[in-house]
């Protein structure tokens, strides 16, 4: 038996695919939506609704939105054990599949889980992980806009549609634009941000209630804090539902009387809105399509029940979304259809899904700049993001110098220019044997990426045919202690640099965003920057201020073409 599993930021949802359809199964609250929270009482796990309870009361010993810290090696203590994140999202698994099973009556062997599309391959690979440690197999993810897309889809099918989804859950943001057509649903372009969610949006709502009467989170109890912040997540719904809240609370000995309206809470979170319009507007670039072209724009996730989201889609679409789809299952929906497609459900025969790589992948290599000095930290893209999947690309590199003894292909995945601001996935390490011109030691690098969201890089040696492949074994985004020093040290001796003059600044910043919004411009913008980079270890400020006004103009030039 496979199942499809939505594993949630804030719930999670279980359910399966039949003859019938898509079937959601409830927990033993007869609730679909099970909280993912996680909490420890001597040695009895609880999940879910009791779990989420106790973490008022046993703040120490409970926790909740492990989600966003899966691909990390954070450990939360409970009690006097010490999880990991994917062993606290193994036990919320345990519970649904609990609950699937007693529902059954027999044992799920397998699942399709439902990642967000920004999903990380070290995050992808800890919620595989997760599964193992639940004791079942997953062998696919599907990304959570993909599988609302999906659910949506068979609703439908009669009808050829471009569709885009957004999908706003607790922890992560994720757009998907796709195509509806003879059965198949076809994935042209995603984007997202992994740490934009319903929890930042209930955070606005504590910042304004303790500034607003001169308190500071760090002072107040967990307890406390926990049961606040669960009372103003039903004065969220409150605004959403009526318009406007009123919250009578004691907290820290005083009696809180706080009234918001629904458009002063839509100002206070304009910075979380302004966010969500960038992932948008990249998905409908890369997609290559104008907003008119759109057929629909269906709504998923808990969070977009906010009527600030809707207004935020109304006034960049000039239409109104969708509402016939139920945000909060409809992940979890599609998700047991990519699961009655990988068990090959005969009522789902006419059914094709394609999806796409969310990211760039590709490799740190060196520049020449115009001196002839080579220049690292740049990268170069192998996989360009929105590539169809399975996908599979491959690229020549070389030694800089003849004298080296060992060429590093440092992998990485992102959208900016040079590798400082992309996260690193790994690195391979060739030893190079023998004398003689770099060209001869010169080896293919192979990207591939699969349905999974998985990433196989090989590489081979011309020269001898050896083959050496990827294993990605260190966690991206992580800083050790020594880091942390090192990087404050470099910080505070930072010198007053003309690369630090703001015009500068904004100059490296638009090439950034350029390069991130420009694929078919990447060579070209990336030639600019290193040049850029020359003029400014220059230190001469009239060669500076020249190429400085030249590539304004020439950044002018190109985004009017575009």
């Amino acid at each position: 038996m496979i199942v499809g599993i939505d594993l949630g930021t804030t719930h999670s949802l279980i359910g399966v695919h039949s003859s019938d359809g898509p079937r959601l199964f409830p927990n033993a609250h007869g609730e679909l939506l099970t909280p993912s929270v996680v909490s420890l009482d001597g040695d009895i796990v609880l999940v879910g609704a009791p779990a989420r309870d106790r973490l008022i009361s046993h703040p120490d010993q409970s926790v909740a939105h492990f989600k966003r810290w899966m691909g990390s090696n954070r450990e939360t203590r409970l009690g006097d054990r010490v999880f990991r994140p994917e062993e606290l999202s193994a036990l919320v698994l345990r519970s649904l599949l609990a609950e699937a099973e007693a529902v059954l009556g027999q044992k799920v062997e397998e699942a399709v889980i439902s990642v967000p599309a920004y999903f990380s391959d070290a995050q992808r690979k800890a919620t595989r992980a997760a599964g193992e440690l639940a004791g079942i197999r997953v062998e696919r993810l599907i990304n959570e806009p993909t599988a609302a897309a999906l659910s949506y889809g068979l609703q439908q099918r009669e009808e050829d549609a471009r569709v885009l989804v957004l999908d706003l859950g607790g922890g992560t943001f994720d757009v998907s634009i796709l195509e509806l057509f003879e059965g198949v649903v076809e994935v042209h372009a995603s984007a997202g941000d992994n740490f934009l969610g319903g929890e930042d949006f209930l955070r606005v709502l504590e910042q304004a209630l303790l500034a607003e009467q001169g308190l500071r989170a760090a002072m107040i109890a967990p307890g406390e804090r926990a049961q606040l912040l669960r009372r103003l997540e039903l004065f969220k719904r409150e605004l959403s539902q009526q318009g406007s809240g009123h919250l009578q609370f004691n907290l820290e000995g005083r009696e809180l009387d706080w009234q918001l309206d629904e458009a002063r809470y839509a100002q206070l979170c304009d910075p979380l809105l302004q966010r969500m319009r960038a992932p948008i507007e990249r998905a409908i670039r890369d997609a290559r399509l104008k907003p008119e072209a759109l057929d629909d724009i269906v709504l998923v996730g808990g969070a977009v029940r906010m009527p600030m989201i809707s207004r935020l889609v109304t006034r960049m679409f000039g239409r109104l979304p969708l509402r016939h789809v139920n945000p909060d299952q409809a992940i979890a929906m599609g998700a047991a259809v990519a699961a009655g497609l990988k068990a090959r459900d005969q009522s789902l025969r006419e059914t094709v899904l394609t999806d796409v790589c969310p990211y760039t992948l590709g490799i740190q290599v060196c520049r020449r700049d115009a001196s002839g000095q080579e220049r690292g930290g740049y990268f170069h893209p192998i996989i360009q993001r929105n590539s169809v999947v399975p996908v599979s690309r491959e690229d020549d590199f070389c030694p800089i110098n003849d004298a080296q003894t060992q060429l590093v292909l440092d992998i990485y995945q992102g959208e900016s220019p040079t590798v400082d601001r992309n996260i690193k996935l790994g690195e391979i390490r060739i030893p190079l044997k023998g004398k003689g011109p770099a060209q001869a030691k010169s080896v293919t690098a192979r990207f591939t990426y699969d349905v999974n969201g998985l990433l196989q890089v090989e590489v081979t040696e011309h020269a001898s045919g050896t083959r050496h492949e990827l294993i990605l074994e260190q966690n991206p985004g992580l800083l050790s202690p020594g880091e942390i020093q090192q990087r404050l040290a470099a910080l505070q001796s930072l010198k007053v640099h003309p690369r630090d003059d703001q015009p500068n600044l904004a100059v490296v910043a638009r090439l950034g965003r350029l390069y991130e919004e420009c694929l078919d411009q990447r060579d070209t913008l990336q030639r600019w920057l290193s040049q850029f980079h020359a003029a400014l270890e220059s230190q001469d400020l009239a060669r500076i201020e020249r190429h400085r006004e030249e590539l304004t103009h020439a950044m002018d030039s190109l985004e009017i073409d575009a």
